[in-house]
């Protein structure tokens, strides 16, 4: 009997609403709160959220090449390998299942549970149901693993039933973030607005206490780097669309596609959320809004009480629909992985409905596990620099092949090669450095999970010669 393979399903607007649903979470509700009180301007708050919508942007019709050449479930797992050897590929395989989709789809599941409190208090991260004292387990962790549960269960039945759920979310809550937007500068308060654009480009700090501390050249550089660890999580999960390449429908022209327009739009909305914000909430009451909710500030403006029931109704929408993306996408990773002999066997193999089932509920134990140890919060700082991290050595890729394959078949080429490659490195560098000099706290714990992986890469490697 032949082996089972992966069956082409997808097409270029499914997608679509893959990059850009599983790009949706909790965080641009959320984070534009940490973001005003890094750069403590309203010009600034807007430029943070431009600044990262161009290099997600860039990142994303950049890695267009890299997915007509290797149109292969995977995505960015096979690129570093075929870029650089299988070992840096290991590293990035092994960060992914580690902190990076794992600790995200925690997160995110903890989000949705944290909102749902909204409309059922006994939902409540608040509400404790079992105390060990080392591990407390609250009812939000344990609805968040519920659903977490749920979404791999149906991801284990079929592509087709994912892709529903993926399609009929981002078509929700894409609709729910542009009218909240509109009904937002509808009601734009104009005193506000033109308050928080008094001195809109002095950046400077502003500490909990509400003290402003200005900034040098150098430290204002450190702050827009902090800043941005909230943005480009919030954007973080665009390279999905390339895990599953070997179930979309000519891949080489709908994996480049989905991934320009799915960030182009989260980008447009991402942006215009954060002028909503300014139009109707003063600057401090972004940066103060209760446990950073600033969605909820904004809409209670607009809507009066019943606010807040919406956006609590939107978040769940957007993580529900978030984490059914994340899930759907990261078991293809380790589905390769596997398949070279780096993961553990069994998570190679599809089941009946042509789908990686081992690897989804590998994936769904350690998110789950994460969960329950509340770290996910911690995970989250760290995980941008890891992430950008391993963006620009895939990008960095592109030049490696086009100078070790030049004739390679290129159905798509990479946009604006080599400048905007180039720009993207010197920028996430940039980000990187700063990260490692004014937020080490945010970088050597990435690292060192990252770093880990070397050890287990020659582990299995040994494993595969027994093996074989």
């Amino acid at each position: 009997m032949s082996e089972k393979e992966f069956k082409p399903v997808l097409g270029l607007w499914d997608g679509t609403m893959l990059v850009a649903g599983s790009m949706i979470g909790s965080g641009i509700f959320i984070v534009s709160a940490d973001i005003v009180r890094n750069v403590g301007s309203a010009g600034w708050l807007v430029a943070v959220w431009v600044i990262t919508g161009f290099m997600t942007i860039t990142a994303a019709v950049s890695y267009g090449e890299l997915s007509g050449m290797f149109p292969k479930a995977g995505g960015q797992y096979v690129y570093l390998k075929e870029a650089y050897n299988p070992l840096i590929a290991f590293l990035y395989g092994w960060s992914y299942f580690a902190v990076i989709q794992t600790g995200t789809i925690a997160a995110v599941g903890v989000a949705f549970a944290k909102f749902m409190a909204y409309l059922a208090p006994w939902a409540s991260e608040d509400l404790v149901l079992i105390d060990l004292n080392i591990l407390k387990i609250t009812s939000a962790q344990l609805i968040s693993i519920f659903t977490i549960v749920l979404l791999t269960y149906i991801n284990t039945k079929g592509v087709k039933g994912g892709k529903l759920i993926q399609t009929f979310l981002t078509v929700i809550k894409l609709t729910s973030l542009f009218g909240l937007i509109v009904f937002g500068l509808i009601m734009m308060k104009s005193d506000v607005w033109k308050l928080n654009w008094v001195d809109a480009w002095n950046m400077h700090g502003i500490a909990k206490d509400g003290v402003i501390m200005d900034y040098t050249l150098v430290l204002s550089m450190g702050a827009i780097a902090s800043a941005m660890v909230g943005s480009i999580f919030s954007s973080d999960a665009w390279n999905s669309v390339t895990f599953i390449a070997g179930e979309m429908k000519n891949p080489q022209r709908n994996i480049g596609l989905s991934l320009f327009l799915g960030t182009l739009i989260v980008t447009v909305i991402y942006v215009s959320a954060n002028i909503m914000y300014l139009s109707t909430v003063p600057l401090h009451d972004i940066a103060f809004a209760e446990k950073d909710r600033v969605a909820v500030v904004a809409a209670n403006v607009i809507f009066g009480p019943a606010g807040t029931i919406v956006i609590a109704v939107m978040i769940m929408i957007a993580t529900f629909g978030c984490n059914n993306g994340l899930i759907l996408s990261g078991a293809r990773v380790y589905y390769t992985m596997a398949k070279d002999g780096l993961f553990f066997k069994k998570v190679g193999t599809l089941n009946q409905f042509l789908v990686p089932q081992y690897g989804l509920w590998i994936q769904c134990i350690l998110a789950s596990i994460w969960c329950l140890s509340g770290k996910y919060g911690d995970l989250l700082d760290m995980i941008s620099f890891v992430v950008v991290l391993f963006y620009m050595l895939t990008i960095v890729g592109i030049f490696i092949l086009r100078k070790q394959r030049p004739n390679a078949n290129r159905p798509y080429k990479a946009f604006g090669y080599p400048v905007l490659p180039l720009i993207y490195i010197a920028m996430g560098t940039t980000f990187c450095l700063l990260l490692i000099f004014y937020k080490p706290a945010y970088t050597w714990p990435g690292l060192i999970i990252t770093l880990i992986g070397i050890p287990l890469y020659f582990i299995a490697m040994r494993g595969k010669v027994v093996v074989s």
